[in-house]
């Protein structure tokens, strides 16, 4: 069967990391990341689109300096079910840490959502990146990256075993024999691990789509690791199409050597494509974001992110970059080791470290549609991706991506014309799980 092109659409509220000042374009409303009806718009767009899923992002650590977006925000499973009410085909992804969350509950939270939107419900399992969320759960130190990710692998597969606690057969609601519930088809976890104690069983059935759909959005060794060894799509973060294709090719050779089909795992790279008239007016547009967006201080408090909220502002912007090595270890250490590595090779100052954070970068997905189009189908043909995680500034801008340049993929075959499932297993051609305690029964195989 040909490969077949996923979509999924990322809203970024009044303005994310690198989008500083959307909050202030008109067209943005200025409470766009709290109001529910801005999701459901944007869902339902997605959706008429034929769009794989809606994936919301979160922490769970803020300050002042921090982007508009995370400042005032909706928590993801909650919003994500009020638009599950609202669709009936799109599939609904929200971020949760590993870290700090406890299996049972987190468990119990995701398969509700799963059935309140009819197995349409994938988690992004993520072990956090902002060191100051400790101090929101009752821990004076992040934890270190060999215990997160250990911790990580761990939980989801307490998690799996707590969706697995009924048999799907297990109701047979019987009235002629007053038998509500088969209690042989009703199992304990009693998972006694490193991390976790968790007894079971999960008061929850499975869902249509047996579990929700597993991502994950690791870069590190450790991320990829356990990407390769539980993830069923993984939100890349894309560059160039070398990277992105050695990124595809490393993940689909760690699935496999533990066993997993590669074909089951859909990668998905960030992209954030500008489509306009014409080549010449696309370029133009991106430029005039870069410049809308381009805020030092923004650029140097998101700098400080990746070595634990680190207050850059203290040091002489023009001294060569600090000493900070030890910082990351407990934050984003993959990146801040790229950081560090680089302004030591160049011998490059703190000032110009914190704007190489936000330094302008041609999008590989901009010019008019057809030219996008073009774009999006060689990368997916040279095996750089199974898909796109896409964003768009504003609901117009998302509007002209699918007027534009959704039916010039779909013409080329490389696109659906219509949904093939009601799940979102179904619709990424993923299998269902067998449930473990079913034994005799193979795991199906839905239409992509």
């Amino acid at each position: 069967m040909p490969r077949s092109l996923h979509l999924a659409l990322h809203p970024y509220g009044v303005g994310g990391p690198g989008q500083h000042g959307l909050w202030k374009d008109p067209r943005v409303a200025k409470n766009a990341s709290i109001d529910i009806n801005y999701y459901i718009r944007l869902a339902q767009a997605a959706e008429h689109a034929l769009f794989d899923a809606l994936f919301i992002v979160d922490s769970q650590f803020i300050n002042s300096t921090y982007p508009a977006h995370y400042l005032n925000r909706l928590e993801p499973l909650t919003l994500l079910s009020a638009v599950a009410t609202h669709t009936k085909h799109l599939g609904l992804v929200g971020t949760a840490s590993s870290t700090y969350n406890s299996p049972f509950n987190l468990a119990r939270r995701f398969a509700s959502l799963d059935h309140i939107s009819g197995g349409r419900a994938g988690w992004n399992v993520v072990t956090s990146f902002d060191t100051g969320t400790s101090k929101n759960f009752g821990l004076d130190e992040h934890l270190d990256y060999a215990t997160r990710y250990g911790r990580a692998l761990e939980f989801v597969k307490v998690a799996r075993g707590l969706w697995d606690s009924y048999e799907d057969d297990a109701f047979p609601a019987d009235v002629e024999r007053g038998l509500f519930l088969d209690p042989a088809k009703l199992h304990e976890l009693d998972h006694a691990g490193e991390h976790f104690k968790i007894a079971g069983p999960l008061n929850l059935s499975r869902s249509p789509q047996g579990q929700p759909v597993i991502f994950q959005a690791g870069v590190s060794e450790e991320g990829r690791d356990l990407a390769a060894q539980v993830a069923e799509g993984i939100f890349a973060p894309g560059g160039t199409l070398e990277s992105s294709r050695d990124y595809y090719a490393d993940i689909k050779q760690r699935t496999a050597a533990y066993g997993r089909d590669p074909d089951h795992v859909k990668i998905l790279i960030h992209g954030g494509p500008v489509v306009a008239a014409t080549d010449e007016a696309a370029k133009r547009r991106e430029r005039e974001i870069f410049e809308e967006d381009d805020d030092f201080d923004r650029n140097l408090a998101l700098l400080g992110r990746a070595f634990g909220a680190h207050d850059f502002s203290v040091y002489d912007l023009d001294a060569p970059f600090p000493d900070v090595a030890h910082l990351a270890e407990k934050g984003g250490r993959t990146g801040a080791a790229q950081l560090i590595e680089r302004a030591g090779a160049e011998k490059l100052t703190l000032r110009q470290v914190a704007e190489s954070v936000n330094q302008f970068r041609q999008s590989p997905f901009v010019g008019d549609p057809r030219t996008v189009a073009d774009s999006i189908q060689q990368w997916f043909e040279a095996g750089a991706f199974d898909g796109i995680n896409l964003a768009f500034r504003t609901e117009e801008e998302l509007n002209y991506f699918v007027d534009g340049v959704v039916p010039l993929l779909q013409k080329r075959g490389l696109f659906r014309t219509e949904y093939t499932s009601d799940t979102l297993r179904g619709n990424l051609g993923l299998p269902i799980p067998a449930n473990r305690h079913t034994h005799t029964r193979e795991p199906q195989l839905v239409s992509d």
